[in-house]
């Protein structure tokens, strides 16, 4: 009888690299990087990817392994079969845009936390399903995380009202804001009042700059 085809993906690549953001921001990770539409790919099989990842963990040292790059879990089938393929003591992190919240229960098995990102402004259907995602991966007994890319864009009633969502979803929620490049943090007392107000709903929030490619990675 013959064996049945592994699964495959298109990656941007396997690299070692700093982590640029989130509650791991400037860990060394090994990535799983999921190649977007203008990105150079490479197609790898589930198990071409377990025996690289395997290889990779081997002759480095890394804090965690990062899945991240576009739309991870729409290759749930695939990550499921190359992590049935490989075993590691490295904690996991899934970090993604919240978008497929059905997919969150069946990565509880790998998976160590689940990092929610919102950049910018977001619709308000995306942002519902970002919650139902973070709520997912509460529910899933993981570690969970949102992270907030403000911009200019970005008001204050926003950045409140996702803190407070957040707090309802769980008060474990670890939350990361990360300003925008070209926003006066030194010069503006916006973001001490903010966290002062933010703070008066959730216990875990921090503000962090995100580290600028090449040194950051996500």
């Amino acid at each position: 009888m013959s064996q049945a085809a592994s699964p495959t993906a298109a990656l941007a690549g396997i690299p070692g690299g700093i982590q640029a953001q989130g509650v791991w921001g400037g860990r060394r990770q090994l990535f799983i990087r999921f190649a977007a539409e203008a990105e150079t790919a490479t197609m790898y099989t589930a198990d071409g990817l377990a025996n690289e990842l395997r290889r990779s963990a081997a002759r480095s040292t890394f804090h965690s392994l990062a899945i991240a790059g576009r739309d991870p879990l729409a290759n749930l089938e695939y990550l499921c079969a190359a992590f049935d393929r490989f075993e590691t003591t490295l904690p996991v992190m899934l970090d993604i845009d919240g978008q497929r919240p059905d997919a969150i229960a069946a990565v509880k098995r790998f998976v160590h936390l689940v990092q929610i990102t919102l950049d910018g402004v977001v619709s308000e259907p995306q942002t519902d399903r970002a919650f139902e995602s973070l709520r997912a991966a509460s529910a899933s007994g993981l570690q969970h995380a949102l992270v907030i890319g403000a911009d200019e864009r970005t008001t204050d009633a926003v950045l409140l009202r996702n803190i407070e969502r957040a707090h309802a979803v769980s008060a474990e929620t670890m939350i990361v804001v990360h300003p925008g490049t070209a926003t006066p943090i030194d010069r503006d007392r916006r973001w001490i009042n903010l966290f002062e107000r933010g703070m008066a709903m959730h216990g875990d929030i921090r503000i962090a700059l995100r580290l600028s490619a090449p040194t950051g990675m996500r």
